[in-house]
């Protein structure tokens, strides 16, 4: 298996995607190839003293970064993330990993990696933790303007992806929602709601307001790029807080203290839980190979569980399952 690897674009370019690497080649028995600027990148391998064994690197002489247009995949085809992805298209890896632009990486994923046919749009969704296991958020900020029938999509290819990828037999899908009433909602909702309650492809649990979500009453929620996203972004500043809160409360006085030594355990599988560098990223579902999208300021764990999470993809096989369940599902119109 190759892991193809955007060393370039993000907060902490390239070293952490090199030592990330090399600790993924370490622990899963892959290899990777390397996608960036060769002379930065050969100076970490250089004052790290670290192995290249089964990490090939790719020469790419220019650098997309986080304030470039999305159409800048195009404009900048000596980049590293252009280069990446059409290693990707032509077979020269398995999957995928980015923690650059996310604009351009959709854009670029989309236009030159393509869809599966008969996706619509291509959708962000990450994971998250909730009460008794994880969810999936799709979409989180991929597409702001959506129609009821990509929805619905996205209902279809998470429910693939948390089978396959989570174990989950008959994922629970919700149409995160203001209201628990099939009439709640903007005319979006609406009408998804009753797309999704009339398709048997998947178990449709209805809406599942705000605090549900947390609460684990989905295992799939479906929504728009912007209110995704929203949610996204508050769970992670709640998990922060919550966080800092905990430790500032153990930090109070001695009987604290002392308190916070009978209960550590706990505390550590918590944060543990919350802590969104354990998913490492989100995949982009609808894409026709495994491409995953790193968070931008990823450090070498968070970045390695991206590895980690590529590497899933590929051996559960997911994207030609998306397919068989896009052409039983019907499809619809193709993204061009």
């Amino acid at each position: 298996m190759t892991i193809i690897v955007d060393a370039m674009g993000a907060d902490n370019s390239p070293e952490v995607m090199v030592t990330s690497s090399v600790r993924a080649v370490k622990e899963f028995g892959i290899n990777v190839k390397l996608v960036g600027k060769q002379d930065e990148i050969d100076k970490i391998f250089a004052e790290k003293q670290l192995s290249r064994e089964n990490i090939e690197t790719v020469n790419a002489d220019d650098v997309i970064t986080m304030h470039d247009e999305p159409i800048s995949v195009r404009k900048k085809a000596e980049s590293s993330l252009s280069k990446a992805l059409y290693m990707l298209k032509n077979g020269e890896g398995d999957a995928l990993v980015s923690a650059g632009n996310s604009g351009a990486l959709l854009v670029g994923a989309t236009l030159i990696v393509r869809c599966v046919k008969g996706v619509r749009r291509a959708a962000m969704a990450p994971v998250m933790p909730v009460k008794g296991g994880v969810m999936m958020i799709v979409d989180s900020g991929a597409n702001l303007d959506c129609k009821p029938e990509m929805l619905e999509q996205f209902a279809v290819m998470g429910s693939v992806y948390m089978k396959n990828i989570h174990g989950i037999e008959s994922p629970r899908v919700g149409l995160a929602n203001n209201g628990a009433e099939e009439t709640k909602g903007t005319p979006l909702y609406v009408e998804t709601n009753k797309l999704l309650r009339e398709n048997g492809t998947i178990n449709f649990v209805g809406n599942v307001e705000g605090r549900g979500l947390p609460l684990g009453e989905c295992d799939v929620a479906v929504t728009d790029g912007f209110t995704g996203n929203m949610i996204l972004k508050t769970y992670e500043g709640a998990g922060k807080m919550f966080a800092e809160e905990i430790k500032n409360m153990f930090k109070k006085n001695i009987v604290t203290k002392i308190g916070a030594l009978f209960v550590m355990k706990g505390i550590k599988d918590l944060r543990k839980r919350m802590d969104y560098k354990e998913v490492g990223g989100a995949m982009l579902l609808g894409i026709s190979k495994p491409v995953i999208k790193a968070h931008g300021s990823s450090d070498e764990k968070g970045f390695f569980c991206a590895i980690r999470q590529a590497v899933k993809l590929v051996k559960a096989d997911v994207i030609p399952q998306i397919q068989q369940a896009m052409d039983k599902d019907g499809g619809g119109e193709e993204n061009v």
